[in-house]
This record gives structure tokens, C-alpha cells and sequence, in this order.
């Protein structure tokens, strides 16, 4: 009985892999798609969208990979060695995770969102009278 169990748990795990890589890989397809088939070529704020979306794919595929790992751990009989792998693993996968976030957002996860009308008063607008010298 005990067997079956681990036998379909871990069949789950391997599967729950599998559509993790399958995450990331249909994410970077579709971002190719958005940016030559609906912006029509590549320019500035196509790349901007498209790294945007291949970065959102690779953390959702990340966090499933961490799911996975854990079903296959506890599916295993628990070593030191097991569990220190495990440890090293998702510390590594979470650390990505941390670091792409903040990459895409431009912001800590706990940090709160700065408001609409804040983002836009920080960047100062650009104009031909800023130029002019008026001394």
C-alpha cells in the first residue's frame, strides 16, 4: 500500500517537472509571438515586453520546479543528505525567483507599490524649455 503510494507521488512530482519546464518554454514561445507577430518587429518596448513576459514565465516555472521538489523529497525515505539538498536547492531556486522579481519590478516584494501619481511626478518630465538657459 505504501509503495503504491510513493510510486504515485512520485509519478506526480515528475509530472508536476515536466509542466514546470513546459511553463517557462510556452512562456518564451508566447513572447516571441507577442513581439513579432502582434508588434510586428522588434523595437524598445517590444524587447521591454517581451523580457517582461519571459521573466514572469521563468518565475512561475521556478516556483512550480520548488512544488516539485518538495513532493519528490517527501516521497523519499528523509536523510541529512536529502533534506540538505532540498534545502540548497529551493534556497537557489528562491533566490532566482527574489532576484528576477526584482529585476521585473524594480522593487522588493515587500515593498508597496508606489502610487500612479507618485511614479509619475519621480521622472521629470523632458521639454524643450528645460534646455533654455533664462539667466
Amino acid at each position: 500500500m505504501i509503495g503504491n503510494l510513493t510510486h504515485y507521488i512520485d509519478l506526480i512530482a515528475k509530472i508536476v517537472e515536466v509542466i514546470g519546464v513546459l511553463i517557462m518554454f510556452f512562456g518564451l514561445l508566447f513572447a516571441f509571438y507577442k513581439a513579432f507577430r502582434v508588434s510586428g518587429g522588434l523595437n524598445h518596448n517590444t524587447y521591454v515586453e517581451s523580457r517582461q513576459t519571459v521573466g514572469k514565465s521563468i518565475l512561475l516555472g521556478l516556483e512550480v520546479l520548488i512544488a516539485a521538489d518538495i513532493m519528490a523529497t517527501v516521497v523519499t525515505e528523509p536523510t541529512l543528505r536529502s533534506v540538505l539538498v532540498l534545502g540548497i536547492i529551493v534556497l537557489i531556486r528562491t533566490f532566482l525567483s527574489l532576484s528576477l522579481q526584482v529585476e521585473l519590478e524594480g522593487r522588493f516584494p515587500w515593498q508597496k507599490e508606489k502610487p500612479t501619481s507618485e511614479k509619475n511626478s519621480d521622472a521629470m518630465p523632458f521639454n524643450e524649455a528645460t534646455l533654455v538657459d533664462n539667466t
